[in-house]
Protein backbone atom coordinates (compact mmCIF):
# COMPACT_ATOMS: atom_id res chain seq x y z
CA UNK A 1 0.00 0.00 0.00
CA UNK A 2 2.80 2.54 0.21
CA UNK A 3 3.92 2.62 -3.40
CA UNK A 4 2.92 6.22 -3.46
CA UNK A 5 4.78 7.42 -0.52
CA UNK A 6 7.77 5.90 -1.60
CA UNK A 7 7.87 7.32 -4.63
CA UNK A 8 7.84 10.40 -2.32
CA UNK A 9 10.40 9.82 0.29
CA UNK A 10 11.97 6.78 -1.03
CA UNK A 11 11.80 3.26 0.31
CA UNK A 12 14.37 3.44 3.15
CA UNK A 13 12.63 6.55 4.82
CA UNK A 14 9.21 4.16 4.45
CA UNK A 15 11.01 1.06 6.40
CA UNK A 16 12.17 4.07 9.53
CA UNK A 17 8.22 5.00 9.38
CA UNK A 18 7.33 1.34 9.68
CA UNK A 19 9.83 0.99 12.57
CA UNK A 20 8.41 3.76 15.02
CA UNK A 21 5.72 3.45 17.79
CA UNK A 22 3.62 6.31 18.63
CA UNK A 23 1.49 6.53 21.96
CA UNK A 24 -1.75 8.69 20.80
CA UNK A 25 -3.19 10.24 23.67
CA UNK A 26 -7.20 11.03 22.85
CA UNK A 27 -8.75 9.56 19.77
CA UNK A 28 -11.40 12.07 19.52
CA UNK A 29 -11.89 15.29 17.19
CA UNK A 30 -8.37 16.13 16.84
CA UNK A 31 -6.87 12.19 17.66
CA UNK A 32 -8.99 10.46 15.42
CA UNK A 33 -7.26 12.62 12.40
CA UNK A 34 -3.59 11.93 13.54
CA UNK A 35 -4.65 8.30 14.03
CA UNK A 36 -5.77 7.65 10.55
CA UNK A 37 -3.29 9.70 8.83
CA UNK A 38 -0.20 7.70 10.64
CA UNK A 39 -1.67 4.51 9.86
CA UNK A 40 -2.16 5.67 6.13
CA UNK A 41 1.54 7.21 6.50
CA UNK A 42 3.01 3.52 7.70
CA UNK A 43 3.82 3.74 11.61
CA UNK A 44 4.30 0.29 12.87
CA UNK A 45 2.97 0.48 16.16
CA UNK A 46 0.05 3.02 17.43
CA UNK A 47 -1.03 2.75 21.18
CA UNK A 48 -4.15 4.35 21.43
CA UNK A 49 -5.31 5.41 24.73
CA UNK A 50 -8.77 6.60 25.26
CA UNK A 51 -11.90 5.32 27.33
CA UNK A 52 -15.13 7.20 25.30
CA UNK A 53 -17.54 5.73 23.61
CA UNK A 54 -18.62 8.08 20.21
CA UNK A 55 -22.22 9.46 21.13
CA UNK A 56 -23.88 11.64 19.29
CA UNK A 57 -21.89 14.95 19.53
CA UNK A 58 -19.30 13.69 18.16
CA UNK A 59 -20.59 13.37 14.55
CA UNK A 60 -19.80 17.40 13.66
CA UNK A 61 -16.30 16.49 13.97
CA UNK A 62 -14.74 13.33 14.90
CA UNK A 63 -13.60 11.17 11.26
CA UNK A 64 -15.15 7.60 13.13
CA UNK A 65 -17.70 9.06 14.29
CA UNK A 66 -21.59 7.59 12.61
CA UNK A 67 -24.59 6.59 13.07
CA UNK A 68 -23.01 2.82 13.12
CA UNK A 69 -20.50 3.26 15.59
CA UNK A 70 -22.33 5.54 18.10
CA UNK A 71 -22.38 3.83 21.80
CA UNK A 72 -19.51 1.70 20.94
CA UNK A 73 -16.07 2.14 22.48
CA UNK A 74 -13.49 4.41 20.46
CA UNK A 75 -10.38 1.94 20.93
CA UNK A 76 -12.42 -0.94 19.58
CA UNK A 77 -13.72 1.36 16.34
CA UNK A 78 -10.27 2.48 15.68
CA UNK A 79 -8.85 -0.95 15.70
CA UNK A 80 -11.14 -2.28 13.13
CA UNK A 81 -10.51 1.18 11.26
CA UNK A 82 -6.79 -0.31 11.56
CA UNK A 83 -7.50 -3.86 9.74
CA UNK A 84 -9.12 -2.53 7.61
CA UNK A 85 -6.40 -0.03 5.82
CA UNK A 86 -2.99 -0.97 7.61
CA UNK A 87 -3.19 -4.65 8.94
CA UNK A 88 0.24 -4.46 9.18
CA UNK A 89 0.25 -1.65 11.81
CA UNK A 90 0.25 -2.99 15.44
CA UNK A 91 -2.22 -1.48 17.28
CA UNK A 92 -2.40 -1.88 21.36
CA UNK A 93 -5.58 -0.18 23.06
CA UNK A 94 -5.74 0.96 26.32
CA UNK A 95 -8.97 1.44 27.18
CA UNK A 96 -8.83 3.01 30.48
CA UNK A 97 -9.02 6.73 31.93
CA UNK A 98 -5.41 8.51 32.32
CA UNK A 99 -4.88 10.53 35.61
CA UNK A 100 -2.17 10.68 38.51
CA UNK A 101 -2.69 7.21 39.35
CA UNK A 102 -1.84 5.88 36.27
CA UNK A 103 -0.08 7.70 33.61
CA UNK A 104 3.52 6.02 34.51
CA UNK A 105 2.24 2.92 33.40
CA UNK A 106 1.80 4.47 29.84
CA UNK A 107 5.71 4.79 30.21
CA UNK A 108 6.59 1.27 29.94
CA UNK A 109 5.44 0.96 26.26
CA UNK A 110 9.07 2.67 25.25
CA UNK A 111 7.07 4.38 22.29
CA UNK A 112 9.39 6.80 20.10
CA UNK A 113 6.76 9.58 19.71
CA UNK A 114 3.41 10.93 21.94
CA UNK A 115 1.03 12.47 20.35
CA UNK A 116 -1.33 14.18 23.01
CA UNK A 117 -4.39 15.28 21.73
CA UNK A 118 -6.17 15.09 24.86
CA UNK A 119 -8.79 17.46 26.73
CA UNK A 120 -8.19 16.80 30.53
CA UNK A 121 -5.94 19.05 31.71
CA UNK A 122 -4.27 17.47 34.50
CA UNK A 123 -3.38 14.41 32.55
CA UNK A 124 -2.34 16.45 29.63
CA UNK A 125 0.28 18.56 32.03
CA UNK A 126 1.56 15.20 34.14
CA UNK A 127 2.12 13.95 30.54
CA UNK A 128 4.23 16.59 28.60
CA UNK A 129 6.30 17.51 32.30
CA UNK A 130 7.26 13.57 31.95
CA UNK A 131 8.32 13.94 28.55
CA UNK A 132 9.92 17.04 28.32
CA UNK A 133 11.62 15.99 31.72
CA UNK A 134 12.60 12.31 30.33
CA UNK A 135 13.52 14.33 26.49
CA UNK A 136 10.64 12.18 24.80
CA UNK A 137 9.07 13.42 21.72
CA UNK A 138 5.72 15.03 21.85
CA UNK A 139 3.86 17.06 19.93
CA UNK A 140 0.54 17.97 21.76
CA UNK A 141 -2.33 19.85 20.40
CA UNK A 142 -3.73 23.18 22.50
CA UNK A 143 -7.16 24.52 22.11
CA UNK A 144 -9.21 23.73 19.13
CA UNK A 145 -12.82 24.44 20.19
CA UNK A 146 -14.82 27.82 19.95
CA UNK A 147 -12.32 28.08 16.57
CA UNK A 148 -13.53 28.67 12.91
CA UNK A 149 -10.66 29.47 10.76
CA UNK A 150 -7.94 26.41 10.22
CA UNK A 151 -5.82 28.63 8.48
CA UNK A 152 -4.51 30.01 11.58
CA UNK A 153 -3.38 26.76 13.37
CA UNK A 154 0.61 26.19 13.06
CA UNK A 155 3.09 24.11 14.48
CA UNK A 156 4.96 26.34 16.74
CA UNK A 157 7.07 26.29 20.17
CA UNK A 158 4.73 26.59 23.21
CA UNK A 159 6.47 29.71 24.17
CA UNK A 160 5.25 31.09 20.64
CA UNK A 161 1.47 30.34 21.27
CA UNK A 162 -0.95 33.18 21.87
CA UNK A 163 -4.97 33.28 22.36
CA UNK A 164 -4.74 30.02 23.29
CA UNK A 165 -6.31 29.60 27.40
CA UNK A 166 -4.65 25.71 27.26
CA UNK A 167 -1.10 26.82 25.92
CA UNK A 168 -1.24 29.77 28.52
CA UNK A 169 -1.57 26.97 31.38
CA UNK A 170 0.98 25.10 30.19
CA UNK A 171 3.71 27.81 29.73
CA UNK A 172 2.62 28.59 33.65
CA UNK A 173 3.41 25.09 34.09
CA UNK A 174 6.43 24.94 32.50
CA UNK A 175 7.65 28.28 34.07
CA UNK A 176 6.94 27.28 37.52
CA UNK A 177 8.37 23.67 37.14
CA UNK A 178 11.83 25.01 35.62
CA UNK A 179 11.51 22.46 32.74
CA UNK A 180 12.48 23.13 29.08
CA UNK A 181 10.20 25.17 27.38
CA UNK A 182 11.41 23.70 23.78
CA UNK A 183 7.63 22.04 23.73
CA UNK A 184 6.02 21.63 20.20
CA UNK A 185 2.57 22.15 19.84
CA UNK A 186 0.07 22.45 17.48
CA UNK A 187 -1.94 25.75 18.08
CA UNK A 188 -4.33 28.56 16.84
CA UNK A 189 -3.22 32.28 17.30
CA UNK A 190 -6.94 32.52 16.53
CA UNK A 191 -9.55 34.25 19.51
CA UNK A 192 -11.71 31.30 20.51
CA UNK A 193 -15.69 32.30 21.10
CA UNK A 194 -16.57 30.59 24.07
CA UNK A 195 -19.98 29.18 24.70
CA UNK A 196 -21.09 26.16 26.77
CA UNK A 197 -20.39 23.87 26.08
CA UNK A 198 -17.85 24.56 23.69
CA UNK A 199 -18.44 24.64 20.31
CA UNK A 200 -16.65 23.57 17.41
CA UNK A 201 -16.48 22.57 13.82
CA UNK A 202 -15.42 19.62 11.48
CA UNK A 203 -12.19 20.87 9.85
CA UNK A 204 -10.65 22.54 12.93
CA UNK A 205 -9.76 19.82 14.98
CA UNK A 206 -8.98 17.78 11.80
CA UNK A 207 -6.02 20.29 10.60
CA UNK A 208 -5.03 20.05 14.23
CA UNK A 209 -4.62 16.36 14.14
CA UNK A 210 -2.58 16.45 10.69
CA UNK A 211 -0.45 18.53 11.90
CA UNK A 212 0.61 16.25 14.80
CA UNK A 213 1.11 13.53 12.19
CA UNK A 214 3.06 15.95 9.66
CA UNK A 215 5.52 16.60 13.12
CA UNK A 216 5.78 13.52 13.56
CA UNK A 217 6.45 12.00 10.13
CA UNK A 218 8.77 14.63 9.16
CA UNK A 219 11.01 14.38 12.21
CA UNK A 220 11.21 10.86 11.84
CA UNK A 221 12.27 10.95 8.34
CA UNK A 222 14.28 14.44 8.89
Amino acid sequence: MFERTKLLIGSEKVEKIKNTKVLLLGVGGVGGYAFESLLRAGIGTIIIVDNDCFDQTNLNRQLHANNDTINNVKVDILEKVAKSINPECQIIKINQFIDENNYEELFKYKFDYVVDAIDTMKTKKLIIKKCLKEKIKIISSMGMGGKIDASKIKIMKIKDTSYDPIAKEIRHMIKKEKISDKLMVVSSDEKANITSPIGSISYVPAVAGLLCTNYVINDIIK
